[in-house]
């Protein structure tokens, strides 16, 4: 077996059992549950995030950057769970607000340092990038209309989300091993291909046409066409998702964001891609189909 192999495997095994895990407690119907596994998925990938700018050399505001973190995501998760996404947009705007106007006075108190408007804006950014890009996977859960019962209907939403992501990745991986001649963006990553992003493209249309056929009813709020059209945007959402983690790594002069998942590297690997999707879906899901 050579080494492309093992780490398609090792990468493979890690993803489908991470996010197995993820889903499998949501459609258990542990709402707090699933959303620990997120929250503390999106508090690592934005300690990763951190970690790589400080061994770079930038002076980033982690511990603040973690705070706001997490008041973020169980603030936005709770008012989407209970009062719907309009409450939810407030909070987060608050937050944000609040946020900058804590990072300007912790640079305040900070004393002098070598670039600070660079240390205050990558902060931020990493607010933006990692927690609050990953929350729209919780809003997507409410989004529906619930069930007579009260219980939550979205975790379908989140299923179709999760595997046309994760599809579009896998293929764009196998496509761009076995056929990739034509670099895609190689001033940014090398090893992507025009090849590989038609192989990310196909394989994510094939997965939404798969899951729309398997359960129709469970995602009825979906037209064939909105599947189609959904297959093809977020499959290449997913391409730019995993792109934009490589000039955020380029950046920071490090080839992963850590060591902890084999065959990966680090969470935000994990996740760079659902990053983009997921917003995407929660718009189209607004915005296109009025839920």
């Amino acid at each position: 077996m050579t080494s492309k192999q093992i780490t398609f495997y090792l990468r493979l095994s890690s993803t489908v059992g991470l996010w197995a895990l993820m889903l499998a407690t949501v459609f258990a119907g542990y709402d707090a549950g699933f959303f620990c596994l997120l929250a503390f998925t999106a508090m690592m990938a934005l300690w990763e995030y951190y970690r790589m700018l400080e061994g770079d050399g930038i002076g980033v505001f982690t511990l603040t950057g973690m705070i706001c973190a997490g008041v973020l995501l169980g603030g936005g998760f709770l008012l989407m769970k209970t009062h719907g996404p309009e409450r939810s947009y407030d909070f987060e705007l608050v937050v944000l607000v609040l946020f900058l106007l804590v990072i300007f006075a912790r640079q305040m108190f900070r004393g002098a340092a070598r670039d600070p408007l660079r240390a205050m804006s990558y902060t931020v950014f990493g607010l933006l990038y990692i927690p609050w890009l990953f929350s729209f996977i919780t809003k997507i859960i409410y989004l529906t209309p619930p069930t007579p019962e009260g219980a939550a209907t979205g975790q379908y939403y989140v299923l179709f989300l999760v595997m046309v992501t994760k599809f579009s990745d896998i293929g764009a991986y196998v496509f761009g091993s076995l056929f990739g001649r034509h670099p895609f963006a190689p001033h940014i990553s090398p090893s992507k291909t025009w090849e590989g992003v038609a192989g990310a493209q196909l394989t994510s249309l094939i997965a939404a046409c798969w899951l729309y056929a398997l359960m129709p009813e469970k995602l009825s709020a979906f037209r064939f066409d909105d599947v189609v059209v959904l297959g093809l945007l977020l499959g290449f959402a997913a391409v730019i998702g995993d792109l934009a983690e490589s000039i955020v790594k380029r950046g920071a002069n490090t080839k992963d964001s850590s060591h902890l998942l084999p065959g990966i590297g680090g969470t935000l690997d994990l996740i760079d891609s659902l990053l983009f999707t997921a917003p995407l879906l929660f718009f189209y899901m607004r915005l296109v189909l009025g839920i």
